[in-house]
């Protein structure tokens, strides 16, 4: 029951598969492999129970889906359906046969076909033989089949054809190994070559087994040197076990100059008897390391064993030869008691070298003291001696097993001598591959220089490189011994003897690049119309070159960028002709051969003003004020002269001793008491005191005479005192004065009196009055002292209540006649005829006199203070 499952699953999957096959059908040949280039015959054949759907006119052949062309099909009967395909090429191709059915291709069946050559014969056989181990042939089996190829190695003996061994293998090579490969001088070989397409067979090639022989290398036993005995060497070897015997064997010993790398031969004939052989390795370089090994040969065969292991050996030393180029670096030193000397030396340049360096002896003392020899040993290069300022005598030697080179000697000057400069300029150059340092010296006799040549950041005096050079005025050195974009320090020492003369110092840069960074700009003095730019030099481990110049770039802001150029010496450069109170960005480019690189920028802003334009507005400002404090000090130290030419002083009557002043002087003013009561302004500068207009104080009966002589006088006088809107009254008032002033009248005042210092004063109410109105008040109060004026609209001062008793003022017997009394320009003025009428020339002065009044200047003053 299982089983009947089974099989119907395995028929509906064949059904399920491939609807569309017919399984019915067949190709012949099937995976046919044919020779490429041939035709190619193929047979689909249908079976009969197939014939009702269609016969083989109904089939298509198909070349990996490419339809084949129909005049290539046969038709052999309705069964068979055959195709014949010329000149196929392919290696690999498919090919299928279709039945049309409904429109329908249906796949009837389909092969591979394969496509290749016959085998070639095969050439060039040969082969080794290892004795007692094995026997291995080669050849050339010529272009690929495309096909599998099987080869069969046949070994004859020429007297024995009948007498075969053979080998197979699908590669070029095939091998006979022990007990198979018996030892025989006539063997010939035959390789066959065979596929699907057909087979090839080689002739019968003899080849003698002793010349085809080849054994495994020698071993060395020892490589010695003899005692004694200079420039050789003794190589012993080993020959292998597995060699023809009695067979003459030809051994080659190489041996190799490790210090030169040089190789040379020897040939040593043996016995195949023998298991060792041994040979002397002679005109060998004296203590040097050399590298052996060898390899050996049947005479007969044409194949070398492989080479031996090498071993390596020194031949017997020698004493060195030469003497070390040595060279010193002089350390300065703040003492001169002591300084440091570095002694640096080179191997020697003996060639070939005489052997082994062990070490070098130090030897050095006072130059004038042999007796203190100091001694010192060293395995390096290189020692510092503390020296004192004595010139010294320093010598190293090299030593080895054998013995010591000869002596380099070199004298180290003392601290207080200066050597003589013998040469007078260095020049130095690169090529493509050599950098070339030449000088002239100014002494042609010397010789010897010593080119010194370090990296200029080189601070280690041990790292410094120098060379010899003789009878030449030119150095050359490989740029290879130089590092790119790095400054070095050449010095060239003239050597007569042992001595060393003053150097010529310069400096040189094989290969440039601009630099790796750019200077930092920073502003100095600003000012209106320039600004001093500076800048640090690049460090010189980023100048990558010799500095030619600096370029400053600088813009203004939204401006069109400047540049200027200077020297690579100046570090700072004044830019001039700038926008005044205009921000400007500068930047400083340091430039070499090989180009430039600009710095980080910085901003600045010049000033509005600069030191002149201060200078020129301080400068007057200065003066005034150095006036000022100049008149301020006069003023200070001279304020009693111009105080008593200005203000001069007026005796008080009240201190006078002329007569007895009374004690308590009671005068009742009213005319006075009234204008103080209506003043309520004071204006001190309205008030003027008209000068005494009589030319002697005591003819007083002719005042009015003379008085009318001197109005013109006095009335200019008091024009000083009177402001620009008082001169056209006082003009107009000139003729009227004389008329309206009385000799009899005591003082006429224009503005006010103190009030603390009288009892009554004559103080203008709001506003002046002109002279006229006053003169004419002044007539009417002198006729008429016991009247008083009620109409203050005219606001004329009058004078009032003069009952009272005066008292007698001799004090004023020697007085100013006469007194003005200047009143605003305001007040309304009288007519002059009302003037006129009013006034009248009052009489004298009068001792007893009742009414007088006195007020001195004093009392302005103490009123203007108060």
């Amino acid at each position: 029951m299982f089983s009947n499952l089974i099989w119907m699953l395995v028929l509906l999957c064949s059904s399920v598969a491939d609807e569309n096959s017919i399984r019915d059908a067949d190709i012949f040949p099937s995976s046919p492999e044919i020779e490429r280039g041939s035709s190619l015959e193929l047979s689909c054949v249908l079976r009969k129970n197939y014939i009702p759907q269609g016969d083989s006119s109904h089939i298509i052949w198909k070349l990996n889906d490419a339809l084949i062309a129909p005049e290539n099909y046969n038709i052999v009967n309705e069964t068979v359906s055959s195709i014949t395909i010329h000149n196929f090429t392919y290696s690999t191709a498919y090919v299928k046969c279709f039945m049309m059915y409904l429109d329908k291709e249906l796949l009837l069946a389909h092969t591979e076909v394969k496509s290749g050559f016959r085998p070639d014969m095969p050439k060039n056989i040969s082969c080794i033989y290892f004795y007692d181990v094995n026997l291995t042939c080669t050849w050339n089996a010529g272009r690929k089949t495309s096909f599998t190829t099987n080869y069969t190695l046949y070994r004859r003996l020429a007297s024995s054809p009948d007498t075969v061994k053979s080998c197979q293998n699908t590669t070029e090579s095939c091998s006979f190994f022990y007990p198979y490969n018996d030892y025989s001088d006539d063997f010939c070989f035959q390789v066959e070559a065979k596929n699907v397409l057909g087979a090839s067979l080689t002739e019968c090639v003899s080849i003698p087994l002793q010349k085809i022989e080849k054994f495994a290398p020698p071993e060395i036993l020892s490589v010695k040197k003899i005692p004694g005995i200079k420039q050789l060497l003794t190589v012993t070897w080993k020959m292998p076990e597995k060699i023809i015997p009695l067979k003459h064997i030809i051994c080659q010993v190489q041996y190799r100059n490790l210090y030169s790398n040089f190789t040379e031969f020897v040939n040593v004939s043996l016995n195949s008897i023998k298991d060792t052989g041994s040979c002397n390795l002679t005109g060998l370089w004296d203590s040097t390391d050399y590298s052996v090994s060898i390899r050996c040969i049947n005479n007969e065969s044409a194949f070398w064993s492989g080479w031996s292991g090498e071993k390596n050996e020194s031949t017997e030393e020698k004493a060195p030869s030469e003497k070390v180029d040595l060279w010193r670096v002089i350390e300065s030193s703040h003492s001169s008691r002591n300084r440091s000397v570095h002694l640096l030396w080179k191997p020697l340049k003996s060639f070939p070298p005489s052997g082994r360096i062990l070490g070098y002896k130090i030897q050095y003392f006072p130059e004038n003291k042999p007796a203190r020899k100091r001694t010192n040993n060293s395995t390096e290069n290189k020692i510092t001696l503390l020296l004192n300022e004595e010139a010294h005598i320093i010598s190293v030697t090299a030593y080895n097993s054998a013995g010591e080179s000869p002596e380099a000697i070199l004298r180290i000057p003392s601290s207080h001598e200066k050597p003589s400069q013998m040469i007078e300029s260095v020049i130095t150059s690169t090529t493509n591959e050599e950098v070339v340092v030449q000088w002239i010296t100014s002494e042609p006799e010397t010789t010897n220089y010593v080119v010194e040549w370090y990296e200029e950041l080189e601070m280690d005096p041990f790292g410094r490189s120098w060379q010899y050079v003789s009878n030449s005025t030119e150095w050359k050195n490989n740029k290879k011994n130089f590092e790119p974009f790095v400054c070095y320090n050449i010095s060239v020492y003239p050597l007569y003897g042992s001595n060393v003369s003053a150097p010529f110092y310069t400096q040189i840069y094989v290969q440039e690049k601009e630099p790796s960074e750019g200077p930092v700009a920073d502003t100095g003095i600003l000012g209106k119309n320039e600004v001093t730019v500076t800048w640090n030099e690049i460090s010189k481990a980023k100048r990558n070159g010799f500095i030619t110049n600096y370029t400053i770039f600088y813009k203004p802001e939204d401006g069109k960028e400047l540049n200027e150029t200077v020297n690579f010496d100046v570090l700072q450069y004044r830019l001039k002709s700038l926008q005044a109170n205009t921000q400007y960005t500068v930047r400083v480019m340091a430039s070499n051969q090989a180009g430039g690189t600009i710095g980080e920028p910085k901003t600045f802003k010049t000033l509005k003003l600069d030191k002149e334009d201060i200078l020129f507005i301080a400068l007057p400002v200065g003066m005034s004020m150095l006036c000022l404090i100049g008149l301020w000090i006069t003023c200070v130290l001279k304020k009693h002269a111009f105080k008593k030419v200005c203000w001069p002083d007026i005796p008080n009557p009240e201190e006078s001793l002329a007569v007895e002043w009374p004690f308590s002087p009671s005068v009742n003013n009213s005319f006075l008491k009234r204008v103080s009561s209506q003043a309520k302004t004071v204006d001190f500068e309205d008030i003027n005191v008209l000068e005494y207009c009589s030319p002697e104080e005591s003819q007083e009966g002719s005042l009015l005479i003379n008085c009318e002589n001197h109005v013109s006088e006095c009335t200019d006088i008091n024009q000083k005192g009177i402001t620009n809107r008082d001169e056209k009254i006082l003009h107009n008032e000139e003729n009227e004065v004389a008329k309206c002033f009385s000799p009899s009248m005591s003082y006429i005042l224009t503005e006010q009196f103190t009030r603390s210092q009288m009892h009554s004063a004559l103080i203008p109410v709001e506003k002046v009055q002109p002279v006229e109105m006053v003169a004419n008040d002044l007539c009417g109060s002198q006729q008429n002292p016991i009247k008083n004026e009620e109409n203050e609209d005219e606001e004329v001062l009058k004078l009032e209540d003069f009952s009272e008793k005066p008292l007698f003022n001799p004090y004023l017997k020697n007085s100013v006649k006469t007194r003005e009394f200047l009143v605003s320009e305001t007040l309304p003025e009288p007519s002059t005829d009302e003037c006129k009428s009013q006034s009248s020339v009052l009489p004298p002065f009068q001792p007893n006199l009742p009414g007088q009044s006195y007020i001195t200047l004093d009392m302005f003053r103490l009123a203007k203070a108060q």
